[in-house]
């Protein structure tokens, strides 16, 4: 579904990524993780569109993409989230979504018509006619995930959907994730909240200072002395181990 590859980007004398790879399969969950400054973020925003590399190459769906501008990606099923959500205050829940839906939907009826049907996806119904301005931090990420999905991606990126929510927000979260792949979206997710990364992503790459210093399945991932090294710490990819062994147990 995604190929990038060898991508650089600084600004002035700072490197934000540097020679950065990856791959992310059609109807994988894959994540991309790493400490504050890494540069995902910036990566997100360049295979988005909203950023150019300074050199390397983008492939979607098997066509290049480098260059390409974010709506002209919107376009051709490439979406991406914010990690800072700004959602149309003045808008109802259902007129922030029709904007999303307009992308494929010319007629405004049938954009607020389609809205309903990506608000019921998120868990939304009941706040459809809400203002967006009164929304909580967890009711607006999922007004963020709505906005996507009202575009009808292929491929979505979730740039920290998890950031400012409490545990029991986060846990609501994750089973509509997993609904989002089952609907055929494939799914890149950066993330800070690690054991939510490690039972969702089939496929996780970790990026230090702009440069993928590791990938594999999340079991390869918290047992990577570099990872541990760089930003997981020895205690926190002990308890991940635990919790990825419970789950297999389970499994």
């Amino acid at each position: 579904m995604l190929e990038v590859a060898r991508i650089t980007k600084g600004f002035g004398g700072l490197i934000a990524v540097a020679e950065a790879s990856l791959t992310v399969r059609e109807g994988s969950i894959t994540a991309l993780i790493g400490p504050n400054g890494a540069g995902k973020t910036t990566l997100f925003g360049i295979i988005a569109g909203f950023i150019p590399a300074d050199r390397g190459a983008i492939w979607f769906a098997g066509k290049s993409i480098s260059g390409m501008s974010a709506h002209a990606l919107a376009r051709i099923g490439l979406v991406r989230t914010f990690q800072i959500v700004q959602p149309f205050a003045g808008l109802t829940v259902r007129e922030n979504i029709a904007v999303g839906c307009q992308l494929r939907e010319r007629s405004r009826a049938k954009a607020l018509d389609a809205a309903a049907e990506v608000a019921g996806r998120v868990g939304m119904s009941a706040l459809i006619d809400q203002p967006a301005g009164g929304l909580t931090i967890a009711g607006r990420k999922r007004l963020e995930l709505a906005r996507a999905l009202a575009t009808r991606p292929l491929l979505l990126l979730l740039d920290e959907v998890m950031a400012g929510l409490n545990p029991s927000e986060i846990a609501e979260l994750v089973p509509l994730i997993r609904a989002i792949r089952e609907s055929g979206v494939t799914l890149l997710l950066t993330e800070h909240v690690m054991q939510v990364v490690m039972g969702l992503a089939e496929q996780v790459y970790v990026l230090n200072n702009g440069r993928i210093i590791a990938d594999g399945p999340p079991a390869a991932i918290v047992a990577d002395a570099r990872v541990i090294e760089a930003y997981l710490g020895h205690g926190a990819a002990a308890r991940l181990n635990r919790h990825l062994g419970a789950k297999d147990v389970h499994a």
